[in-house]
């Protein structure tokens, strides 16, 4: 299946699944649409994710929240409470973050070690905001899987600088250790409340 009729399909998918889906080109095209996302003085946090750095998303919150547009909870500023943050997501207007791998089918597919960001995914924030480069797509749920074995987390735990053996071999081990970051997995499918997640596909390679 060629990319454009990928994306197009799952798109559709996601629609049926209650999920909103928009198609964008690039990472300029990408901030012009978020801002639709946002009101003044909405509370916006986000999920760790390499994807949100390499668009951009990252720095364009925190310009809007040293602007006092929004309350912005910054995770990654120096000195912030992370624990405390990871509970106040629940009660965010807006949740932003990736997605490890979503379907042609219209599924996404995440795995977390703390569990944080796929909780807040599932349930708490208001709305949520998923941005996928069209590298992310898969055919089949198996494939999200096997994408997160040998390509999300084995690359995640080398950026983290984990003692992992998937750090060191590049792919899933199994392993046992207490530095694993393959700890809860999710895969989001049919929503009861519409459009409460919304997933933006960028037509360009971002993150893992």
């Amino acid at each position: 299946m060629e990319r454009k009729e990928l994306i197009e399909l799952t798109m559709r998918n996601l629609k049926r699944n209650n999920m909103d889906a928009v198609y964008v080109a690039n990472k300029e095209e990408l901030k012009q649409t978020l801002k639709r996302y946002f009101k003044e003085g909405d509370m916006v946090t986000f999920g760790g994710s390499m994807t949100l750095k390499e668009t951009g998303v990252y720095h364009y919150l925190k310009e809007l929240g040293e602007a006092g547009t929004i309350d912005f909870l910054d995770r990654d500023v120096e000195g912030a409470d992370v624990q405390s943050i990871f509970r106040s997501a629940f009660s965010s207007d807006v949740y932003v973050t990736s997605t490890n791998a979503l379907t042609k089918n219209g599924w996404l597919f995440n795995v977390d070690g703390n569990g944080n960001r796929v909780a807040a995914m599932i349930f708490g924030p208001k709305s949520v905001v998923v941005i996928a480069g069209y590298n992310k797509i898969v055919e089949t749920k198996e494939e999200a899987e096997e994408r997160v074995r040998k390509i999300a987390a084995p690359k995640n735990a080398q950026r983290l600088h984990l003692d992992t053996p998937c750090a060191k071999t590049g792919e899933c081990m199994h392993c046992m250790s207490d530095q694993r970051i393959c700890c809860s997995y999710t895969f989001l499918g049919k929503q009861r409340i519409k459009n409460r997640i919304k997933v933006i596909i960028v037509g360009e390679e971002y993150g893992y």
